[in-house]
């Protein structure tokens, strides 16, 4: 993101990593179901958001301190920044 008016870890994304399976990868592994998905813009791993029962986004952000993320949704583009609390569109 080339905005100087963004904080400095949205304006260090180059390019957007997205989700090619849309499941959140920690509730597949316990049977569990999501509401909508969030990709993590440091390492690629795709969670439920904090609509979902699990929270496992926020649980990651919270354990490993990736501070960027984006909708996995279908048709949104925008990403998220935790220490921050910014959103831009892409």
């Amino acid at each position: 993101m080339n905005d100087p008016n963004l904080c400095q870890h949205l304006q260090a994304i180059t390019e957007v990593k997205l989700s090619n399976e849309q499941v959140c990868e920690e509730c597949i592994k316990h049977n569990q179901t999501w509401f909508h998905l969030r990709t993590c813009q440091s390492c690629g791993v795709t969670l439920c958001c904090d609509q979902s029962v699990n929270q496992h986004m926020t649980k990651h952000y919270h354990a490993a301190q990736h501070p960027v993320i984006a909708s996995a949704q279908p048709g949104e583009r925008w990403l998220w920044c935790y220490p921050d609390e910014e959103f831009v569109e892409y």
